[in-house]
């Protein structure tokens, strides 16, 4: 499997960019916009179209399909994440208090706290006598990315190894995070049958009740691209790496280096999401990760179900063209002054393509669209 998609990496990497310059590109530099573009045959791998194809470019969130490629192929797709419910249970009452063991699920939302309400109930807990409790432990005290500080902060989620709901209350992003938890768990607790008293309890002899497990990887990477969800990715990220980012990042790159050949050089990264502008990929490293995907029998068919399909779902795309229905899967990313796109298409002629753009100036989304529908033509 490594040596093939080796195979895959040099391939591309031996195609050099096209010498007649797209009149597109030309355009971009005009306008003083920096651009990155390319369009390959996805089976031989051979560039079609290119514009400074090696150039590194802030990606936004299109750095999402180099994060969540990795996690696929390392962790596979059914791979789950246990949440763990601990407490001293008396005869039905948890006689201290009930610890929740965060551990990096990046989906307990309301609804699948009330699935873990009716799982204690099922084990016998009908009340605790103490408080709902939080183990934050999992992760380091780091909870904002490296290179946020520029960004929008309602797409800059805080990372804790136990949050609910993504961390926003009515669509906002809270600052304590922590007390959105307690309060969230606490409430639906109540509300589905298991009193919590609140009374100041010690520590007795707590045992593990219950863990609760995650929707499977497949199900999270699907709703991380077809929804860019910042934080979901993220939580995953400083999972990956034992509870830091720096050691996430660490293991995507070394993925990358492993797997296909591109170094830290190439995939420079500072999150798994896309919101830093430190980040730096080109056009190239984002088409070599797609085409490895399209040809991994692994989880490549979880990888390419996860982007947006143009056209026959209901995940919004603003772009509504009929002639490009179910021609395009795409993963976009978006930050002030960046416009990005990549993915796969498939042109009039029925052959499939794997392409990518990278937008840095003062670009719109039309100048990357325009583009996409001039090659799918």
């Amino acid at each position: 499997m490594i040596r093939c998609l080796l195979a895959i990496s040099c391939l591309l990497a031996t195609v050099s960019a096209s010498a007649d310059l797209p009149a597109w590109g030309r355009r971009m530099e005009a306008r003083g916009i920096r651009a990155s573009a390319g369009l390959w045959d996805l089976q031989t791998g051979k560039l079609l179209d290119g514009y400074d194809t090696d150039r590194a470019l802030v990606p936004a969130s299109t750095t999402k399909v180099l994060s969540t490629y990795a996690l696929l192929k390392t962790w596979k797709p059914d791979y789950e994440i246990e949440t763990e419910v601990w407490g001293d249970l008396r005869g039905g009452t948890v006689a201290g208090d009930l610890v929740l063991k965060g551990a990096g699920d990046p989906y307990l939302t309301s609804e699948r706290i009330w699935l873990m309400a009716e799982e204690l109930k099922a084990r016998g807990v009908t009340a605790v006598r103490g408080r709902v409790r939080l183990d934050q432990s999992a992760f380091d005290g780091q909870r904002y990315g490296d290179g946020w500080e520029n960004t929008s902060s309602n797409t800059t989620p805080p990372v804790l190894p136990l949050s609910v709901n993504f961390n926003r209350d009515r669509g906002r992003l809270v600052t304590d995070p922590e007390r959105l938890a307690t309060e969230t768990l606490t409430r639906i607790f109540i509300q589905d049958g298991i009193a919590v008293e609140g009374a100041p309890a010690g520590e007795g002899q707590p045992r593990k009740l219950l863990a609760f497990h995650s929707p499977p990887l497949r199900d999270l990477v699907a709703d991380i691209n077809k929804f860019s969800n910042n934080f979901m990715i993220e939580m995953l990220v400083k999972r990956f790496g034992g509870g830091t980012w720096a050691q996430g990042v660490k293991q995507i790159q070394g993925f990358y280096s492993t797997m296909l050949g591109l170094g830290p050089d190439k995939v420079a990264i500072t999150d798994g999401s896309g919101l830093s502008k430190e980040n730096r990929l080109s056009a190239r490293t984002l088409a070599i990760a797609l085409r490895a995907a399209w040809n991994d029998f692994e989880v490549g068919p979880e990888m390419i179900a996860s982007l947006k399909i143009i056209g026959g779902e209901p995940f919004r795309l603003h772009i509504k063209d009929p002639a490009l229905a179910r021609r395009v899967r795409v993963k976009t990313g978006h930050l002030g002054g960046v416009w990005s796109a990549c993915g796969f298409l498939q042109t009039r002629d029925g052959k499939e393509h794997v392409f990518a753009i990278l937008l840095n100036g003062d670009c719109a989304e039309g100048d990357v669209w325009d583009q996409i529908k001039a090659w799918a033509d």
